[in-house]
């Protein structure tokens, strides 16, 4: 076939585990392609609770292994993201109809001890009448613990991954569904569909790597028609997003009723993400949403220990994700693993290596894992890199964010301080691709609302394979949540225009 290109690995798949295999795989040396059927980032990766964290709360599941795993590789990741990753205290007060203070004092040990902790602060006790994080909560609750965490942004993460992916020679085709895939001859022979143009193009490949997450199965069967005796259980996860209603930076951590725990982390400056619920899913994975039971449940939560009580007036939108986690049997959606399996068929001479499960904290891992798996295939690949390799536009000496966002107060001083902070912390050292030559405001071409301006959209269309409002006011960035509605349909007209003038 004159159109087939040649490749070692494809990848299906354009979240967090297909973006992170893509890239290591990439930076050993290997030809990699990519295809996704939607936006990158579309499904589970940009519906998280947006946290690297060990999971504090697998510990009472004796998921030590996965959380000391995970526990290190936040140490990794803030190094080497810190524009997209940093440090967040959470707060949890003690409530003593729930899990005894004993247990909670031991976890928190462990989760201080388990992964070599070295960059974060300790965990520390809180009289909550006392210390100021206990001024917004109910006055019953008197004592309390802090500890650390990072905060991340869930699908800058992915985007990351993929753009490195790319600059190290990867092919990456977005809203581009494998339409088949067949083992012909000792090798993957993949054909992929532009979804708006219908166009197709055709991949011999040594290694077929399925990374569709809540699809993953869809993939093994229909597409590769293949067999695994492995599964996922769907489980859902919902957020909401309302006004923050407490002063300073900490996030809060507090134990429900039946035993769930629920984060609530400032976002967005001015706001709360609230999350999440885990709710066994047997829906389509496309046409998941929070419902009102989960709104209801979410709210009832936060009153349970605010003085400031929510109500569903105040819920300014929501977000639920699918999370397809590897089925090892658990009746408790909440017990369930949130480890991940490798399942590779090598069948008839050409590997299929399936993904099952995963979290967003242990994708370098798991990407790095995976090439083990496959490294009899590939014997002349380089060796693992990624520990010690920055995302694009986290290489700052140190990782030292503050130390970055000083310079970039000296180098554009014209600059207004959020705006200096949306493009630091979205994009890091390549801030200078977005601002280019411009010296004032007026140098970043139109302006949207908020902190949109046409640089960074035009930046995103070039760079980062945004083709849609929705993927550069959602996706890549949040200002969704910043701009009026007549402001979002302004910025769509004319997005549409000039993408249209592009094409």
């Amino acid at each position: 076939m004159s159109d087939l290109t040649e490749v070692d690995l494809f990848v299906i798949g354009g979240g967090i585990n297909g973006a992170g295999i893509a890239r290591d795989a990439a930076g050993r040396g290997l030809k990699v392609a990519l295809c996704e059927k939607g936006d990158l980032a579309e499904g589970t990766s940009s519906r998280s609770g947006k946290l690297v964290h060990g999971g504090l709360r697998y510990l009472e599941y004796r998921e030590f292994r996965l959380v000391r795993e995970a526990l290190i590789e936040r140490e990794v990741l803030m190094r080497n993201a810190p524009h997209i990753i940093w440090p967040m205290r959470f707060v949890l007060p003690h409530s003593p109809q729930d899990r005894p203070a004993w247990l909670i004092r031991l976890g928190l040990f462990l989760y201080d001890h388990l992964g070599g902790r070295v960059r974060l602060p300790g965990t520390r006790s809180l009289n909550l009448r006392r210390d100021p994080e206990g001024a917004p909560l109910k006055d019953r609750y008197t004592r309390g613990f802090e500890y650390s965490d990072c905060w991340v942004d869930d699908a800058r993460l992915v985007i990351l991954n993929a753009v490195d992916a790319a600059e190290r020679g990867a092919v990456v085709l977005t809203r581009s569904p494998c339409v088949s895939a067949s083992r012909e001859n000792g090798a993957w022979h993949v054909t992929v569909a532009d979804s708006g143009t219908g166009e197709r193009r055709n991949f011999r490949a040594r290694v077929l790597v399925n990374a569709a997450g809540p699809w993953v199965t869809d993939v093994v069967r229909r597409v590769a028609r293949s067999n695994s005796a492995r599964n996922v259980r769907l489980v859902k996860g919902s957020h909401i997003i309302v006004p923050k209603f407490w002063k300073g930076e900490q996030a809060y951590l507090v134990q429900n009723t039946d035993k769930r725990v629920i984060f609530i982390n400032p976002y967005e400056g001015d706001k709360a993400l609230i999350g999440t619920t885990d709710i066994a899913y047997d829906g389509e994975a496309e046409s998941v949403a929070a419902d009102e039971g989960e709104i209801r449940y979410l709210i009832d939560a936060v009153n349970r220990y605010f003085k400031e009580e929510l109500t569903p007036e105040d819920v300014e939108t929501s977000f639920s994700g699918v999370r397809p986690l590897f089925d090892d049997g658990q009746g408790n959606p909440s017990a369930v693993t949130r480890d991940y399996v490798f399942d590779l068929d090598e069948v008839g001479g050409a590997p299929l290596l399936n993904i099952f499960g995963g979290k967003i904290t242990t994708y370098r891992e798991l990407a790095e894992r995976g090439m083990h798996r496959l490294a009899k295939f590939f014997p002349g690949m380089a060796r693992d890199w990624t520990a010690s390799a920055p995302l694009p536009g986290g290489d700052m000496p140190k990782a030292d964010y503050e130390s970055f966002s000083g310079q970039m107060k000296r180098d554009y001083p014209w600059m207004p301080r959020g705006l200096r902070r949306h493009y630091g912390r979205l994009y890091g050292t390549r801030v200078a691709l977005i601002v280019g030559e411009a010296t004032s405001l007026a140098g970043l071409g139109r302006h949207f609302g908020g902190e949109l301006y046409e640089a960074e959209v035009r930046y995103l269309m070039t760079h980062e394979w945004a083709q849609t409002p929705e993927d550069i006011l959602w996706r890549r960035t949040k200002h969704r949540l910043h701009l009026t509605e007549a402001e979002q349909a302004a910025f769509a007209d004319w997005f549409r225009r000039t993408h249209a003038e592009a094409a």
